[in-house]
């Protein structure tokens, strides 16, 4: 899961930065907001973090912005304005889900999930294929019974795979989904994780389509 992260704090946006990759997520950090608002545009996010209080531009016309163009990616603002007024001009605005400062990371973490799930026609935490059973909350995996052990970029891997099954998916998608911007993307990156999760669950569980990308296969 890849988010876009606006937040010009720097004790807050260090934390989240800091803290959502160790839940599973990837995360781009823009402080200024002109370079957040085109940031939605250059790369497949699946959900914002959005401040309101940005300097240069303010959140709300960021998100109007985005949403006169047609973006329809899932926007949780994250703001210190919690009066019910400011609640309801980020809902009418365009936000999906609206959480004022002070927060908890889990909650944040919680509530981009259920976003996510809901932006890709998911309503439960689990997801399943065959014996395999993936807990999008804790982003835990099990075969049959027993726990699957899983690096962090193998997990959303694991994820990509499960929300788009039955669709083809690019080594550029799966790239922009394990990677940042400012991480540096070895040549056989996507390979190895394919191979990883193979070895895990079955030489044909992610069938290669040649010269198109990947799809999800036989059920282990």
């Amino acid at each position: 899961m890849r988010i876009l992260l606006v937040e010009d704090d720097p004790l807050i946006g260090d934390g989240i930065a800091a803290g959502l990759p160790k839940l599973g997520m990837t995360v781009d950090w823009f402080r200024s907001g002109k370079e957040g608002e085109a940031a939605l545009e250059c790369a497949p996010y699946d959900a914002v973090i959005l401040d309101l209080g940005l300097p240069q531009i303010d959140g709300i016309d960021i998100l109007s912005h985005w949403r006169k163009k047609g973006l329809q990616t899932p926007v949780l603002i994250l703001t210190a304005r919690g009066t019910l007024e400011d609640k309801l001009q980020g809902l009418n605005s365009g936000a999906d889900d609206y959480l004022s400062k002070p927060f908890s990371l889990d909650e944040v973490a919680a509530r981009l999930n259920a976003l996510v799930r809901r932006s890709h026609g998911f309503s439960h935490t689990l997801l399943t294929h065959g014996r395999l059973t993936l807990d999008t909350s804790a982003k835990t995996a099990k075969l049959g019974d027993e726990a699957l052990e899983l690096t962090a970029r193998e997990y959303v891997l694991l994820e990509l795979l499960l929300m788009q099954s039955g669709r083809i998916i690019t080594r550029a998608q799966i790239e922009d989904k394990l990677y940042g911007w400012d991480q540096e993307i070895d040549s056989n990156a996507v390979e190895v994780y394919i191979h990883r999760l193979r070895k895990k669950l079955g030489n044909n569980f992610i069938l290669t389509k040649r010269r198109l990308g990947y799809v999800l296969g036989e059920k282990p």
